[in-house]
């Protein structure tokens, strides 16, 4: 069965399955990049995939990095920011550190001095 989802979900690269036969169901972990080509363009391709199994497909983004919630830094960031950043959809670490500083600039009301100083703050606990 893991092959046969592997090549239902094609040309995604499957990380690992997680198949829960008394459930009917099967999470699939893949790597950031990788998840659009599972779900597909309007979720069509994991919608198919779920008809030819049989089975519901719960995705699942894998990191090779721990992420860490936004909220532990409010020692260091303040909680004004970490609200501003959350509003659009950055709720941790790592996916504030995926976005160019122009692209943090341009979706928040934040100042490009405070985005470098919480850029340099993530960056630091990641030794990045």
């Amino acid at each position: 069965m893991p092959l046969y989802i592997k090549r239902i979900l094609s040309p995604a690269k499957i990380s690992s399955i997680k198949i829960i036969n008394e459930e009917k169901r099967v999470e699939v972990y893949l790597n950031p990049d990788q998840v659009s080509l599972a779900i597909g363009k309007g979720g069509l391709n994991i919608k198919l995939a779920c008809q030819l199994l049989g089975y519901t497909i719960d995705v699942f983004r894998v990191s090779q990095e721990e992420d860490i919630d936004l909220d532990e830094f409010n020692d260091e960031i303040e909680q004004w920011v970490i609200d501003q950043l959350k509003a659009v959809g950055c709720d941790t670490a790592l996916s504030v550190l995926e976005l160019s500083k122009d692209e943090l600039v341009r979706r928040t009301d934040l100042e490009e001095e405070t985005i470098d100083d919480v850029i340099r703050i993530l960056k630091a606990e990641f030794n990045k």
